[in-house]
């Protein structure tokens, strides 16, 4: 598998891991008598996945166009325009929707290098726009692929914000970790995250970990096994998704030490 492929299998997998814990997680609602986190404070620590997945299905459908190193035209689509270096590529997005998003507007610069066996690049955002999401920072991006495994691993370390349509904003900085092992079928076919990454939002600041990988599978609706911690004001509440069981259960550890099971 050579580098560009690996870089649109991984930007599609990281984009599509990244939207399905966003979609798995608004539902839980966490609380105790000393400390509660909310649905919405859950969706607002998640707003940034969603649209760090919008981003890098952008991502994936620019390499899958042949965003290479080396051109020395401009390339038009129907909605963007892109002009390529030695070093990487700058796009200009025009009312685009691709790979399902929604109207995307702006710029966004890519420097890369490419490997043998791993793909490193940069993308910067300023004044990005995602439907009424408007996005400003980096996300670096480090691919590599173990062909005796047939798993393809993804580390993406961002430093960005989200500003909403109310004008709020939301910003994280952090590493995860993606990675997807390719099976015989699709229940054997798995994807897992990992990561320490720090979220701000509404006066709040929310430290995520996983204590264990998260991950699932492409024939179960949820996340089957793992867990992570949430820390908000000096309280830390634990998500534990299960032991790879396909179901709609998760336990949660509060500050107490109470458990309660929840439905995702």
């Amino acid at each position: 598998m050579n580098g560009l492929t690996r870089i649109i299998h991984a930007l599609s997998i990281a984009a599509f891991a990244l939207l399905f814990l966003q979609g798995c997680s608004e539902d839980g609602v966490s609380s105790g008598n000393d400390v509660e986190l909310t649905q919405t404070e859950l969706q607002n620590i998640l707003e940034t996945d969603e649209a760090a997945g919008a981003v890098d299905s952008v991502l994936a459908e620019l390499f899958a166009n042949n965003a290479v190193a080396g051109k020395s035209s401009n390339k038009a689509n129907d909605c963007y325009s892109t002009e390529y270096s030695q070093t990487g590529f700058v796009v200009t997005f025009n009312n685009c929707v691709l790979n399902g998003t929604e109207n995307i507007n702006g710029s966004l610069t890519v420097t890369y290098q490419v490997g043998n066996e791993t793909a490193a690049f940069t993308a910067s955002y300023v004044d990005f726009y995602i439907g009424n999401l408007k996005v400003n920072g980096t996300r670096n991006y480090i691919l590599t692929s173990s062909l005796e495994q047939n798993t393809i691993s993804f580390t993406v370390t961002s430093e960005m914000s989200i500003e909403m349509e109310d004008e709020s904003i939301i910003s994280e900085s952090g590493t995860k970790t993606f990675s997807f092992t390719f099976g015989e079928t699709l229940e054997t076919s798995t994807f897992s995250l990992s990561g320490n990454w720090q979220v701000q939002a509404d006066g709040n600041t929310y430290v995520i970990e996983t204590v264990s990988d998260l991950t699932g599978n492409l024939t179960c609706a949820n996340l089957t096994s793992g867990s992570m911690s949430v820390a908000k004001n000096g309280f830390i509440i634990t998500v534990d998704f299960g032991d790879g069981t396909c179901d709609n259960l998760a336990t949660i550890t509060l500050p107490n030490g109470n458990m309660e099971e929840v439905t995702l």
